[in-house]
């Protein structure tokens, strides 16, 4: 029977408007939305007077100017970044301009895959470069409230998570979101990093996620264990498939993601990709030639 992810894409907003969400934190919705983004990129303002922003968002004044105007006289000390895709960091710098303050993320773009001697490839925020580095553990204190730094990588190599500890808040990014699962893909991407990832968020006692994009996740733990749930059944998809005989990725993209729309049947080819690198690590799958989303691959005998 098919994993079933208690998905939640229910939300009412209004573009541009700064709303509150809980007690420490509002949010402004960007006007960018996509196959990707679901309505657009939440930017995320915590505490009062003396605040943080997390995720500024993509290259969009309006967007900036919404955010500006609405915070009036208080006064921006910190932008956190969960990662650096080009929906989630660029804004900073514009935001910097009006209200300068101190960046804060784990890395340049792929900083988790460099460390290891993997190049990635450009297509995200290559221009970011954090005035603070922080790493998992690390706490950040503002104004009236404090924020953990959960490092999660697999969606990207640099992706953290934020807590506020005040109230037990998880912005958790694109690592998990309500309305759809995150496409991994390599050689930023990471399925073995994202599994673990996933693993380490059950251990904690957060008792809601922010995601960027879509509506707050108010059952956490439930909607992890889903998400390893529905990775564990793709792994099985792929080995079923593979038992039939060598076969190419984008031969079981279509069976794989048949109520998927077509155009978005790349992106899943790279998460397909992922999987498969991981199988490969654990050794029971096996690639013809170089590893690549373009490879022959076989069941290890």
């Amino acid at each position: 029977m098919p994993v079933e992810i208690p998905y939640r894409r229910d939300m009412t907003f209004e573009y541009g408007r700064m709303e509150q969400v809980a007690p420490l934190v509002r949010r402004v919705i960007a006007k960018n939305p996509s196959a990707f983004t679901f309505h657009g990129t939440g930017t995320y303002i915590i505490g009062e007077g003396k605040v943080a922003v997390i995720d500024p968002g993509p290259i969009d004044d309006a967007h900036i100017s919404a955010i500006d105007e609405a915070l009036g006289d208080e006064v921006v000390t910190h932008m956190l970044i969960t990662h650096t895709h080009m929906d989630h960091s660029p804004a900073a710098r514009l935001l910097a301009r009006r209200r300068p303050a101190p960046t804060y993320g784990f890395g340049p773009h792929g900083a988790g895959k460099v460390a290891e001697g993997v190049q990635v490839e450009e297509g995200g925020d290559m221009e970011f470069r954090p005035d603070v580095q922080v790493g998992h553990g690390d706490v950040i204190d503002g104004d009236g409230w404090s924020v953990e730094c959960v490092y999660t990588p697999g969606h990207t190599s640099n992706h953290l998570c934020f807590c506020l500890r005040e109230e037990r808040t998880l912005f958790s990014g694109d690592h998990v979101m309500g309305w759809s699962t995150s496409v991994i893909s390599p050689p930023d991407g990471d399925m073995k990093s994202y599994m673990g990832s996933l693993e380490l968020l059950l251990e904690r006692d957060d008792d809601v996620y922010w995601p960027t994009h879509g509506p707050a996740i108010t059952d956490p733990k439930a909607h992890v264990q889903a998400f390893i749930e529905h990775r564990r059944e793709r792994e099985r998809q792929i080995l079923d498939f593979l038992a039939e005989g060598p076969a190419h990725i984008a031969d079981m993209v279509p069976t794989m993601y048949a109520a998927v729309p077509v155009g978005l049947h790349p992106a899943a080819a790279r998460s397909v990709f992922a999987a498969m690198q991981f199988l490969v690590e654990r050794g029971e799958v096996a690639c013809e030639g170089e590893l690549a989303v373009e490879s022959r691959f076989r069941l290890v005998s």
